[in-house]
């Protein structure tokens, strides 16, 4: 058994999560993977248990079903030896907004949200208790633009940035390590799933490039990792930027400009 904190992922089964899954094993950490298709999980946990000789579980569950999810969530409570959750699961919708059925809606933000905030919710006491840990979430450059057209999928991936620099202030005094991961375009199931065709995408990241650009960042503690940015410093100007607004809108006046003329 490994002495490294064993980690929770979830939509493990392919892309994203099933990389973070190989890699993590190769760093050797036990591991849980949680995902819908259990023959896919299967398959991966007996190739990663063979090739790199760690323990682990498999969980098969749907996270926008209640039922799997609290199953998720009591693992994460409940099982001392886990002390890092990669938030990945996650899915996209193709189609304007009004194109896009209600109950696909509902369906997207249970699990690009509720899912995720609830699995950062149930570990998030005990790493805190225990003074170390980490949870990842898995975000999008799509939540910084409105203009790139996905409305709802941005927002959900809006929110996930927020909830983890809050979750970051929060919690770094207490030692654990919050990291929002936000991909660009990546080699993913979740285009064929989402009925967006891959091939009208103009650049595509390799998913393994992706995670592993992600990791070079989680081993540096850095809070928001963008890994098809190249210059780093574009990211901290837009911080500062936000960061100065605040002391503007902190006021008890109303703006000039919204005053009523006399």
């Amino acid at each position: 058994m490994s002495t490294r904190p064993t980690v929770l992922i979830t939509g493990a089964s392919t892309g994203i999560g099933a990389v973070y899954a190989e890699r993590f094993a190769q760093r050797g950490h036990d591991l849980v993977l949680v995902a819908r298709d259990q023959a896919r999980l299967d398959a991966l946990a007996t190739r990663l248990r063979s090739q790199y000789d760690v323990a682990i579980d498999v969980i098969p569950a749907d996270l926008t079903q209640l039922d799997d999810l609290t199953t998720v969530e009591r693992r994460l409570r409940d099982d001392a030896r886990i002390g890092i959750l990669v938030n990945n699961a996650g899915a996209a919708l193709s189609g304007n907004f009004v194109d896009q059925s209600t109950d696909s809606v509902a369906q997207l933000v249970a699990l690009n949200t509720t899912a995720l905030v609830r699995l950062a919710s149930a570990i998030a006491p005990r790493l805190a208790k225990a003074g170390a840990g980490a949870i990842i979430n898995i975000g999008s450059v799509v939540g910084l633009a409105p203009e790139f057209g996905m409305t709802v999928y941005g927002a959900t991936k809006a929110f996930v940035l927020f909830l983890s620099q809050g979750l970051s202030l929060e919690l770094s005094p207490q030692g654990v390590y919050v990291q929002a991961v936000l991909p660009a375009a990546t080699r993913t199931e979740i285009w064929d799933r989402s009925g967006i065709d891959i091939n009208t995408l103009n650049e595509i990241m390799e998913v393994g490039d992706l995670v592993d650009a992600a990791l070079v960042a989680f081993d540096r503690g850095e809070p928001v990792t963008i890994p098809p940015l190249q210059e780093a410093q574009r990211w901290d100007e837009l911080q500062s930027a936000r960061q100065s607004l605040l002391g503007q809108i902190r006021q008890s006046a109303v703006a000039q400009r919204y005053q009523t003329p006399h």
